[in-house]
C-alpha cells in the first residue's frame, strides 16, 4: 500500500507541483486542511511560498500550527518546505518586523547577505553524515527561490540539551552559508524545493516517502 501523504492546503502558492511530485514517487496525495486526513496521513508536508509573516497568519487561519505541533508531538513525520522550513525557527525577520514562529528549532530567519537577492537558481548543497533525505544525491544540486534564511546552526544551539539527539543540518552558500535543510526525527525540512529540483529532488522526496513505509 502507498504511504498516505497530505499536502496540508492553507493558502501557501501554487502547490499542485508538490502534489504531483509526491504521486510521481509512490505516495497516495491528499491536498486538503482537514484535521483528521492531517492527523490521520503516515507524512504531512508543509509548502511555504511568500512572506514569513503572511505564511504564519495563513497557517493558523486554519489551525495548521497546532495540527504540525501535535504530530510532531506524536513523532508523526513532517516534511516542511521553502518557507514551511523557515517557520519551524524561533522566528522571522522581514523589513525590521519579528514574527514568531513555530519554534521548533532555534535560530532567526533573515535577509540573506548577498549581492544579489533574491538567491534563485540551482546550487549545491553540503550534506551530512547519516542524511537520510539527501542518501544518493549528496552531490546534486537543488532549485533555491528566496531572499531569506537562516544563518546560524541549529545543531549547535541544541547541543546543550543532552537529552536530544542535535539535528542533522545540511548546507548551501549564496554570499554567506546558510541552512538549507534539517532533519531532526520526525521533522526534517528543505529550504530549496525539492519538486522543482528535477531527478535530484524527486530522489529526495523518494528518500522521504519511502522512509513513511
Amino acid at each position: 500500500m502507498s504511504p498516505r501523504v497530505v499536502v496540508l492546503n492553507y493558502g501557501s502558492g501554487n502547490v499542485r507541483s508538490a502534489v504531483r511530485a509526491l504521486e510521481r514517487v509512490g505516495a497516495d496525495v491528499e491536498l486538503t486542511a482537514d484535521r483528521g486526513a492531517v492527523a490521520a496521513a503516515d507524512g504531512l508536508v508543509v509548502p511555504g511560498v511568500g512572506a514569513f509573516a503572511a505564511v504564519m497568519d495563513q497557517l493558523r487561519s486554519v489551525g495548521g500550527d497546532r495540527m504540525i505541533e501535535r504530530r510532531l508531538a506524536g513523532g508523526r513525520p513532517v516534511l516542511a518546505i521553502c518557507v514551511g522550513l523557515q517557520v519551524m525557527f524561533t522566528s522571522g525577520k522581514e523589513h525590521g518586523v519579528t514574527t514568531p514562529g513555530l519554534d521548533q528549532w532555534p535560530g532567526e530567519v533573515v535577509r540573506l547577505e548577498a549581492d544579489v537577492v533574491p538567491h534563485m537558481g540551482w546550487s549545491p548543497v553540503e550534506a551530512p553524515e547519516g542524511t537520510v533525505l539527501f542518501d544518493g544525491v549528496e552531490d546534486e544540486r537543488f532549485y533555491f527561490v528566496h531572499s531569506y534564511g537562516v544563518q546560524t546552526d541549529p545543531a549547535a544551539a541544541l547541543k546543550q540539551d543532552t537529552a536530544l539527539a542535535p539535528p542533522l543540518v545540511t548546507w548551501a552558500e549564496h554570499g554567506s552559508r546558510f541552512v538549507a535543510a534539517v532533519e531532526n526525527g520526525p521533522l526534517s525540512a528543505t529550504q530549496f524545493h525539492p519538486e522543482k529540483s528535477g531527478d535530484a529532488g524527486a530522489h529526495l522526496l523518494r528518500n522521504w516517502v519511502t522512509s513513511l513505509r
